[in-house]
């Protein structure tokens, strides 16, 4: 069983990763992304034919989730919080990279690369925070091992 590592800076961090990500959908909603990127056109027409309010839809649901898992699992520091946050931290690497390189790639703006860097800033600063937290638990777990 792994230790679960939530310490209140991975509180706090987390919570400043979900408000980016609101900034980030925020952006792409108004860019008007489900127009340019076709895995958003068809996120978005899969819940409603209005793209655009299909789009507002799916993403209040992501950042809802993204409350959710603040207030409950890692506030209250569940078994499954770490997880998520591993989740989390993933996820938005991956989105702040991708729209980073999408922008690259047109040699211009691309919706959703100015609050980019956000995404990059929390899920980079969460990302060092779990591993030095893992790497505290495993070598704690290791000295009650040995006694």
């Amino acid at each position: 069983m792994r230790a679960v590592f939530v310490d209140e800076r991975v509180k706090r961090v987390f919570l400043l990763l979900v408000l980016a990500q609101a900034a980030h959908s925020t952006e792409e909603y108004f860019a008007k992304l489900y127009e340019v990127f076709t895995p958003a056109r068809l996120v978005s027409s899969v819940v409603s034919d209005n793209l655009a309010f299909g789009f507002l839809v799916a993403n209040a649901a992501l950042v809802a989730f993204g409350f959710w898992c603040w207030a409950f699992p890692v506030r209250s520091r569940w078994k499954a919080a770490s997880s998520l946050i591993w989740f989390w931290t993933l996820l938005e690497l991956g989105n702040g990279v991708g729209h980073v390189l999408l922008a690259f790639g047109r040699k211009g703006y691309f919706p959703g690369v100015i609050t980019a860097p956000l995404l990059l800033l929390f899920a980079g600063w969460l990302l060092l925070c779990m591993a030095a937290g893992s790497r505290e638990a495993y070598v704690e777990a290791r000295e009650v091992s040995k006694r």
